[in-house]
């Protein structure tokens, strides 16, 4: 395909995944109120999290009723656009990835077309699982947090902050699970050896909570120490994961004549050209 073309193909697939994400956001604006079959309003999910917490602190506008607040003018509008936005893209994900990766394959080997069909697969799970712990740690979060201040205070939340820190805290808590595929995916092709992990595995583990502490929103301890401790449990699968494909490509490298210490030089240009079983002095091709 010439130039040209390839712009026309990249602004048809553009169009045709702006159109599934447009039909996804107005399902998820209707799905916001309405209930689907034994499945709950898609409201009723996001403050689900607010209304778990007891009614004092809670403030309830009228008795019995979990509400969320409504300070500016079409407010609640907004709130429901944007968490329909974001359930819509959601729901429609396999068309609009399904038109990047249809632009994408052409050009693509069959075993780059199925590493990449593992690797969106791995990190839709990922996604998903970071999403699911994020959803059952913000109660706990929040109720830690509208612990303070004891009897002098009254929670009511206004619903446009609200949904944003449900919204945000799905997003990181998603991402950050997408760790172990990251490092996995970066041994596998070197740049990224078990020997380094190993190495520099406390200063990671240090750089982990730290991150926590700086993207969970609020300065939520509960969620800080679950995003914390998650990531260092995915962390350690993706190095033990390393240290599996390292060892077996030290065994490969053995049998087949070469020397593990420079099969595992950090510097590629380093590796020899041929089999050895000694080291060279540098002398040795010089006749």
């Amino acid at each position: 395909m010439t130039l040209r073309d390839h712009l026309y193909e990249l602004r048809n697939r553009l169009a045709l995944a702006l159109v599934a994400l447009l039909v996804g956001c107005i399902l998820g604006f209707l799905w916001f109120q309405w209930r689907i079959g034994p499945v709950p309003s898609l409201g009723h999910l996001m403050t689900g999290p607010y209304c778990a917490l007891d009614a004092p602190p809670r403030f309830e506008a009228v008795p019995g009723k979990c509400t969320l607040l409504q300070t500016q003018p079409f407010e609640a509008f907004l709130t429901q656009f944007k968490v329909g936005l974001a359930a819509g893209a959601v729901l429609t994900a396999p068309l609009w990835l399904y038109q990047i990766w249809a632009f994408i394959t052409p050009g693509l080997y069959d075993n780059e077309r199925k590493y990449t069909r593992i690797f969106v697969f791995i990190a839709s799970f990922l996604f998903i699982c970071g999403a699911f712990l994020a959803y059952f740690v913000v109660p706990k979060g929040l109720a830690v947090l509208v612990s303070f201040g004891g009897d002098q205070f009254s929670t009511a939340l206004a619903a446009n902050e609200y949904i944003s820190f449900i919204l945000v805290m799905l997003l990181i808590f998603g991402v950050s699970f997408e760790l172990p595929l990251v490092v996995t995916m970066l041994n596998r092709i070197g740049v990224l050896p078990y020997r380094n992990l190993k190495k520099w595995r406390r200063g990671i583990i240090f750089t982990l909570f730290v991150f926590a502490a700086i993207a969970t929103p609020g300065t939520d301890p509960i969620g800080m120490l679950a995003l914390a401790g998650a990531m260092t449990v995915l962390f350690e699968l993706a190095t033990q994961l390393a240290r599996i494909h390292d060892r077996k490509k030290d065994r490969e490298a053995v049998a087949e004549g070469w020397n593990p210490d420079d099969y595992n030089l950090e510097d590629e240009d380093d590796k020899p050209d041929k089999p050895r079983s000694e080291k060279s002095t540098g002398y040795d091709d010089v006749t």
